[in-house]
């Protein structure tokens, strides 16, 4: 009888490791052959109603190849460390499915095949959505569908007052100075300092022009923490925003404890199935009348793993392009509330979803976290939750918190 005795390898060294077991085959000793027939996909669609819907979607794609997909489904946060456990064993899926922020840093080491190798159909696609799958000009990952920010606003509070949803950030203090009395906040945010605070602080850094790259360079990030600061400071928005996740903020808007928020479509779920709160989606607020919103893109991207096996490479290209087909595209962006990266699918979604068009229009100009730093990001956010983290509680200017980030992302 043989055993097999794995190597403790970090979860730091997951993307060389899926490198070095997908070329170098050295960790080949215990594994089993792969059924020929059968793609296999590691994705995060744990709760069971997205397991089953995907599955439809997988079996639909799989069956006229005369092939079979299998999901192995795990937590968002142990994506990385099962992908790990089966790059030691040689049994890595034949697809990988990552957050998009999580794509460079696998990229990088050689670990994944481009799209374009596996036979997949790249044209049609948003450039955003490019954006968020691709890593030094290369395109490795594919998202179905994708998701970004919006400002969710109470419809009655709103008309009550006799205003209408803030353009500019002008208009937003005024908007949400406005709309707080009593115990109801004007404006909600998160500020948590985690992925969910940076996130909701992009489309603000971002649409004022900083770079994050360059945190301390111009006065974009400045003015952006600025009107964070200057929102708690009017007492329009709650200090608690740094404590706050964005499924609180969420909270506090459904029990009237806000009137305007900035969130997701992943919250249309919870917001369709109440009756206290009639709300509406408009755009994210900009500095100044005229310009574009540049909100973060968000979403998983569909990879695949190099194997020595060019078969099952061209499987699982096949089945993603039937996933990425039109029709297919939005009838998954309609079951998970995203927008569809086809640029055809996501004009039908407008069409057919009008009350949700707004977060397809902030898709078209949103970017992706990783495009201009790379494997840099999860430094990067860090700083940046550092820095407007700093300022909310007072401990330091949008100025001096930028140049302690700048330091911090190691620029």
């Amino acid at each position: 009888m043989t055993t097999c005795r794995r190597r403790r390898i970090p979860v730091s060294a997951l993307a060389l490791t899926l490198a070095g077991a997908t070329v170098a085959g050295g960790l080949t000793a215990c594994a089993a052959q792969p059924d020929p027939g059968t793609v296999t996909v590691l994705n995060s669609a744990t709760d069971a109603k997205e397991h089953t819907a995907n599955q439809a979607f997988f079996d639909t794609c799989a069956e006229p190849l005369g092939l079979k997909v299998k999901q192995i489904s795990v937590p968002a946060d142990q994506v990385a460390t099962k992908a790990l456990r089966m790059a030691s064993s040689d049994s890595l899926p034949d697809i990988l499915e990552l957050d998009g922020s999580e794509l460079a840093q696998f990229a990088e080491t050689d670990g994944l095949r481009p799209l374009a190798e596996t036979g997949f159909d790249a044209e049609g696609f948003s450039d955003s959505a490019v954006s968020l799958g691709s890593y030094d000009g290369t395109q490795y990952g594919v998202a179905r569908s994708v998701n970004s920010l919006a400002l969710i606003y109470n419809t009655t509070m709103l008309a009550d007052a006799g205003l209408e949803p803030p353009t500019t950030w002008e208009e937003l203090r005024a908007t949400a100075a406005a709309l707080t009395q009593g115990n109801t906040y004007g404006m909600a945010f998160s500020a948590s300092p985690n992925a969910d605070g940076v996130y909701q602080f992009l489309p603000f850094f971002w649409s004022a022009g900083g770079d994050e790259a360059h945190l301390a360079e111009g006065t974009g990030g400045q003015e952006a923490l600025q009107l964070w600061k200057d929102l708690v400071d009017d007492g329009s928005a709650s200090r608690s925003v740094v404590n706050w996740n964005q499924q609180d903020v969420n909270d506090q808007f459904v029990s009237g404890r806000t009137a305007m928020m900035v969130n997701g479509p992943w919250q249309v779920p919870v917001l369709s199935a109440q009756d206290s709160v009639e709300w509406a989606v408009a755009s994210i607020p900009v500095p100044r009348a005229g310009q574009d919103p540049v909100p973060p893109i968000g979403g998983t991207v569909m990879t695949v793993p190099k194997n020595s096996d060019a078969d099952r490479e061209r499987n699982a290209g096949a089945i993603l392009n039937c996933l990425n087909s039109e029709q297919n595209q939005l009838g998954w962006g309609e079951r998970v509330n995203n927008v569809p990266t086809r640029a055809d699918a996501a004009q039908a979604y407008r069409e057919q979803n009008p009350e949700l068009a707004p977060f397809a229009d902030l898709v078209a100009t949103a970017r992706s976290r990783t495009a201009e730093v790379g494997t840099r990001w999860p430094m990067v956010g860090d700083a940046l939750a550092g820095a407007f983290q700093a300022v909310l509680t007072g401990r330091s200017s949008p100025a001096q918190a930028l140049e302690r980030a700048a330091q911090q992302a190691g620029e």
